[in-house]
């Protein structure tokens, strides 16, 4: 079906009045690449050329709406306005940390409210963004895990999310950003996807700086191989063997984690982008030295760094504590010694609730106001 077909409201037989489309009937422009744009111009009887004019208008200009967009004819302007939107966003608060870090809420069209993380580093500017309203995944750990699935993000409303931020952060180009916010990416993964080719056609974001973080969604894992676009893999385990990831990670009950590794390797040889394995270190929890030494056995002819996390308090989960750094350091010199690259996650935004687990969505509360929290 096409575009037009698909997405732009169509008037009742017999009507010769205009029908006001619903929210849901509204072609999200932002989302589409040049070539959609252009096909979508070219359907409504507008030369080929407006598609790649609107594109720059959405992605270089930062237009917020159709009525922006001066090089089009005014009755194109006012045509657009009347069925479809560019910008659906809009922030209700902003918590900056001391480290640099920013957490932004951001309200959807429909009130849920979703969380986008800036964070500035000394050679790159990356972000964290959100791929789901809530998360079904059910991490115990995870703050946003507590929300449960709301419901799916669009490509236009995740490719929006790095555009706010930067336009909210002008002085410093974001080079990279990780799909590591609200949501399990891969149980949304046409959506995700489409917003990866969005970031690297239209934005000019490097492939080789965009990274997809997954608990080990194998289906999704399987289809962004397939896409052919060589982003990074991360693979959340958190745990050396599927009896004590079931209970970290309840989805992980679907997909055991050998055939979950098997997928992995699956992606990189498609994509000759390596994988990093990620964990999260909880004291007394899943970071013994018998733990690692599990975690080394498990990855044994897996290739791929470790990247070791420390786990972030999350308000309400009081059972898990972080790890010691003397845990950490054991942890960490049995992976090295068997010959793994580990690096450890640099804590960033703790003290505003914007680190790894900690995103929650501003409790998905519907609200214009916008306040402001630094940490000291």
């Amino acid at each position: 079906m096409s575009l037009t077909e698909s997405q732009a409201p169509a008037n009742p037989e017999g009507s010769s009045e205009r029908v006001q489309p619903t929210d849901a009937e509204l072609v999200h422009l932002i989302g589409l690449t040049s070539s959609e744009l252009t096909t979508l111009m070219t359907e409504r009887g507008q030369p080929a050329y407006r598609g790649k004019q609107i594109a720059r208008w959405l992605y270089s200009k930062r237009a917020a709406s159709p009525s922006m967009m001066t090089d089009l004819p005014a009755s194109l302007r006012t045509d657009l306005d009347t069925w479809a939107v560019a910008r659906t966003l809009s922030a209700i608060r902003m918590d900056a940390a001391a480290d640099g870090a920013i957490k932004y809420a951001l309200q959807l069209r429909d009130g849920l409210a979703i969380e986008a993380v800036y964070l500035p580093y000394q050679d790159r500017v990356s972000v964290c963004l959100s791929s789901q309203v809530g998360c079904p995944a059910g991490c115990t750990f995870c703050a946003t895990a507590r929300m449960g699935l709301k419901r799916q993000l669009t490509a236009g409303e995740i490719v929006e999310q790095y555009l706010w931020l930067q336009d909210a952060q002008p002085n410093r180009r974001i080079s990279h950003a990780v799909f590591m916010g609200m949501g399990e990416p891969l149980l949304n993964v046409e959506a995700v996807i489409q917003a990866l080719r969005v970031l690297i056609v239209e934005v000019q974001v490097s492939a080789r700086n965009l990274t997809v973080s997954t608990v080990g969604a194998v289906p999704g894992m399987l289809r962004l191989a397939e896409s052919g676009l060589p982003v990074n893999l991360a693979l959340s385990l958190h745990a050396p063997n599927d009896g004590l990831r079931a209970q970290l990670v309840p989805t992980a009950r679907a997909w055991p984690l050998l055939q979950i590794l098997s997928a992995a390797d699956q992606y990189r040889l498609q994509t000759g982008r390596d994988v990093t394995y990620e964990y999260v270190l909880i004291n007394n929890v899943n970071d013994s030295e018998a733990h690692a030494r599990a975690l080394t056995d498990l990855l044994d002819g897996h290739s791929g760094s470790v990247n070791l996390i420390p786990y972030n308090p999350v308000q309400g989960i009081e059972v898990y504590e972080p790890s010691t750094s003397d845990r950490i350091g054991r942890f960490r010199r049995i992976l090295v010694a068997a010959g793994r690259t580990v690096t450890q996650r640099m804590r960033r935004g703790l003290a505003v609730s914007a680190a790894c687990g900690q995103l929650a969505g501003a409790g998905g509360a519907k609200t214009s106001q916008r306040h402001i929290r630094r940490s000291r």
